[in-house]
């Protein structure tokens, strides 16, 4: 952390709780109900929106703000945050529509409101410079800026008081020490840049199974064996670290690896963390045991916690977890999926300017709707027990198998499952009358990129169509609406238009997605769509001297640093992706130079992830590729579907397919056809074993 002068010292008024992270129309006039618009009304982020009848003088992030800062020699303050964010709306309501602090800050300041989740590449950079000064960080994120950009102070959230005395403090520091303001804003910035710097690593990349231990080894120290998860509260879901688990124990036979695994995913589908009634999880849970959520609910969450129950269900066939997988996209597909295709990015916490009172239940609410089976209700829910909250009302969570509650309840199972379901649609009927919280309709390239994995995984273990039609109709409204004929990506897209151009993450997740398409259905175009935005990205974010990818593309307009995205964290690091992305389509196309740079940026981050624990979870999957037995399975011929089918009945990490009734022009298939035959080659460094015509002797192969 860097340590500052006496100037701001006195700044440290620690911001007391952050988000650790019904939208008004678009108008071009002010309208009469509102006393105030701002520059925000032309935006089309629901977040911006929220913010346009404020008093506070907001622009969006722009030239034109930014050359009002220098024309005017003032102070920029840049307030990040996004829609479902419950302390941004705390804070939206005590001082950003309180004119007596908007007054402060319009003769003070050139006000920039930023939705994250539009633009996390501003967002990265500020967070950087409020964790180098506090050590913390979180949203509503506020920091202020040098005319040119440069950080010299910032903060979390602040109760209004504290805000203006905050914001006073920074004008006079600015008027009696401009000196050292920017003496201390080069510091900041210089350790922005500093921040997740690469270095190309020019040892040999060699990657060994012990390299696997010791990162399991690091991994388990913050397991929490008893709730699941890590250690401690808040609870984040890690779906990257969770996927390593599943991994490591598939390649190495680790038992403490599975289970572990396994305890998290029962212990969050059972817990207040996943919508017991609607389906679908919530950020984060508020303390240790996945009671209390964080009730915002992100596409980002939901589309990898469907593609790990899914792929944990190959694995164990447990049927909790197909459970789980069918009520969240039944979830996704009710208030996240748009008439085009694409899916929305966010529910909020609050409605009705309460957090959770969406979700929450009286319990004579479900006594007057479930009559006669109430009591059995309230008691497998843990009504007025283990889910009671405050204020009356309760959360509701399991905590026994339903096996146990029907022997104890004398019940057989389907007896139970038909209370429960009957049970569940009477609460979401009744809830659907509720005022419901705000949704964030926004569209993001990189959030939709993993949701169309998560439908495609869905689909793979549990062969329903309605998945694949979900993801089919999702690729190719990327396709029509999110990028160009020269494959460039747009990271955004609302009421009909994108506005930002695409960062490193928009490309990693929707190659990603399209090789999952590919591997579902032997559709060429998917993989050659998924080449294409390699190439375009290698192209506009690559960084020759490092091995890495830039998070920004070099056509985007310069902020104070171009960083690099490297650890993963609840959403993987978009470098980590674009790794596992070379790897695969080198794989796929027999492409070397590829696989040679996914593994040169394996090397640079190696140490980093056997040390980081669930923090490079991705890091850790691919490094599992390049120790273990990986195989490229084809298919040929008239049966493929029928086979690829069989062959997605199983977890098989290690094996990347292929296939079609013709060879076509990918390598991997080339002289593999047999007229009047339907054959399975196992492959591996371009050699192949015997061709075999059923899965099962196709195992062996793989598992002997």
């Amino acid at each position: 952390m860097i340590k500052f002068k006496l100037l701001l010292a006195s700044l440290l008024l620690l911001s007391l709780v952050s988000c650790g992270q019904s939208t008004k129309n678009k108008k071009d006039v002010m309208d009469k109900e509102h006393k105030y618009t701002n520059e925000l009304i032309k935006e089309t982020s629901p977040y911006l929106l929220q913010h346009a009848h404020n008093p506070v003088n907001w622009y969006p992030w722009g030239e034109e703000a930014l050359n009002k800062a220098k024309e005017q020699n003032k102070l920029i303050l840049i307030s990040v945050g996004y829609a479902a964010c419950h302390w941004c709306h705390v804070m939206e309501h005590e001082s950003f529509e309180n004119e007596q602090v908007a007054n402060i800050m319009n003769d003070n300041f050139i006000c920039i409101k930023v939705d994250r989740e539009e633009r996390p590449d501003i967002d990265q950079i500020y967070m950087n410079a409020v964790q180098l000064i506090s050590g913390r960080g979180g949203w509503p994120l506020n920091c202020f800026a040098l005319p040119d950009g440069r950080p010299i102070y910032g903060g979390t959230y602040f109760p209004t008081e504290n805000w203006m005395q905050l914001l006073n403090r920074i004008v006079d520091i600015y008027e009696d020490n401009r000196k050292e303001l920017e003496k201390q804003a080069q510091e900041l910035t210089d350790g922005i840049r500093a921040t997740e710097l690469v270095e190309l690593n020019t040892e040999k990349s060699d990657f060994l199974s012990m390299d696997l231990d010791r990162t399991f080894t690091n991994f388990e120290k913050y397991i929490d064996r008893e709730e699941g998860g890590n250690k401690g509260a808040p609870k984040f879901p890690m779906p990257v670290g969770y996927e390593f688990l599943l991994h490591y124990y598939y390649f190495m036979q680790e038992e403490k690896a599975l289970d572990a695994l396994e305890l998290t995913l029962i212990k969050m589908a059972y817990g207040g963390i996943y919508d017991q009634v609607g389906g679908g999880f919530a950020r984060y849970s508020t303390d240790a045991i996945w009671k209390v959520p964080h009730f915002e609910k992100m596409l980002y969450d939901n589309g990898q916690l469907v593609s790990l129950y899914a792929s944990a269900y190959q694995l164990t066939k447990n049927p909790i977890y197909k459970k789980v997988v069918e009520e969240t996209l039944g979830f996704v597909e009710r208030e996240f999926t748009s008439k085009e295709g694409g899916f929305y990015s966010s529910l909020d916490a609050d409605s009705e300017g309460v957090e959770g009172k969406f979700y929450v239940w009286k319990e004579d609410e479900i006594k007057a709707l479930l009559g006669k089976d109430a009591d059995l209700m309230m008691d497998y829910y843990n009504v007025s027990g283990a889910g009671f909250w405050e204020h009356g009302v309760n959360i509701l969570l399991k905590n026994e198998t339903d096996e146990s509650f029907a022997k104890r309840n004398k019940l057989n199972l389907k007896e139970l499952a038909e209370k429960v379901n009957t049970a569940k649609e009477l609460l979401l009927k009744e809830r659907e009358e509720r005022i419901r919280p705000g949704l964030d309709d926004k569209i993001l390239t990189s959030w939709n990129g993993l949701m169309l994995v998560g439908y495609v995984k869905a689909y793979n273990a549990f062969v329903d169509k309605s998945y694949l039609k979900a993801a089919l109709k999702n690729a190719n409204f990327i396709c029509s609406k999110l990028m160009d004929e020269d494959y460039r990506l747009s990271r955004n897209y609302k009421n009909s238009k994108s506005s930002i151009n695409g960062f490193l993450d928009d490309y990693a997740f929707t190659i990603q997605g399209f090789i999952s398409l590919y591997q579902a259905t032997f559709d060429s175009q998917w993989l050659k769509k998924a080449e294409g935005l390699l190439e375009y990205a290698t192209k506009h974010f690559y960084d020759e001297k490092s091995g890495m990818y830039y998070y920004t593309s070099e056509i985007d307009a310069a902020l104070i640093a171009r960083k690099m995205e490297v650890s993963d964290n609840v959403i993987p690091s978009s470098n980590s992706e674009m790794a596992k992305n070379l790897f695969l389509i080198g794989r796929y196309t027999y492409n070397e130079k590829y696989i040679k740079m996914s593994k040169t940026m394996a090397n640079n981050v190696k140490e980093s992830a056997i040390n980081g624990a669930s923090y490079y979870g991705n890091w850790a999957v691919l490094m599992s590729w390049l120790i273990g037995e990986t195989y490229d399975v084809s298919i040929v011929g008239k049966d493929y579907e029928n086979l690829r089918k069989k062959i997605n009945e199983h977890y098989l990490p290690n094996v990347f397919l292929s296939g079609g009734t013709e060879e076509g022009d990918n390598p991997l298939l080339e002289g593999k056809l047999v007229a009047g035959k339907t054959i399975i080659y196992v492959c591996q460094d371009k050699a192949c074993q015997l061709p075999v015509s059923r899965v099962d002797e196709m195992l062996n192969q793989i598992l002997r």
